[in-house]
This record gives C-alpha cells, sequence and structure tokens, in this order.
C-alpha cells in the first residue's frame, strides 16, 4: 500500500483529524488509500507550539494508521485564506512554502502502529 512519511508532530495531527492538508512541493496523481507513517524526525518548533493539540509521547518510526488521499490542490492566495480561517494555528504562513496540499480524509488510527523505517516520497509497504 501506498505510504507517505511525515515528521512529528503533523503525522498525530493528521491522525486526531486536526490536519486534514498534507504539504508537498511535489504534486501527484495518486488517489486512494495512503497510509501515515511518522518519521524519527521531529519538528521541534512546530511541537512546542502547538504542544495543546498533542500528546506527551508521539510515536515514530511508526505507521499510525490510514487515510485517503482525496484531492492534490495547487496553492493559490484563495486556498490559504481557507486553511487560515480553518485553524490559524496549525496552517500558519510556514505551511504554505509547498506548492499542492494534499487532502486527506477517512481518517483510521491502528490500535497498534506498525513498526516501519520510513522512505522519501510515496513508498510501498505490506500491511
Amino acid at each position: 500500500m501506498k505510504t507517505l512519511t511525515i515528521k512529528q508532530p503533523w503525522a498525530t495531527l493528521i491522525m486526531q483529524q486536526d490536519k486534514r492538508f498534507e504539504f508537498r512541493s511535489w504534486q501527484t496523481k495518486y488517489r486512494g488509500d495512503l497510509l501515515i507513517h511518522a518519521g524519527k524526525e521531529i519538528d521541534k518548533e512546530a511541537t512546542k507550539r502547538l504542544a495543546k493539540y498533542i500528546p506527551k509521547n508521539m510515536p515514530t518510526g511508526k505507521i499510525l494508521g490510514k487515510v485517503t488521499l482525496v484531492d492534490c490542490i495547487k496553492m493559490s492566495p484563495e486556498f490559504k485564506e481557507i486553511l487560515l480561517k480553518e485553524n490559524k494555528d496549525i496552517y500558519t504562513e510556514s505551511s504554505f512554502r509547498e506548492n499542492y496540499g494534499w487532502q486527506l480524509e477517512n481518517v483510521e488510527v491502528f490500535d497498534d502502529p506498525i513498526e516501519a523505517k520510513g522512505k522519501l516520497s510515496l513508498w510501498d509497504f505490506e500491511i
């Protein structure tokens, strides 16, 4: 199954349904089920800034669950404005350095996260 490695706390925020878009510099034509892998790297600034949204112990190096990638939207001033209105804590100006917002829906959190080594880009993992 297609898998995407994401730094913490962003992977956890997606699985908690606090973050509906993942931002990337590249677009994808892929649509469908996507495993969310929490990478080993932690965005310390974001973790501190978003402490009220996230648990103290975030898993790293594990597949946390599954989502559906439903769209890949090119950044525009209008799209940025919509996201800032939705949640200005999570969607900050720094979120918009990337060119595309990947829209994620149908979050399914795994009871037992799966240990896995992450990779760049979209990668395949056998469940």
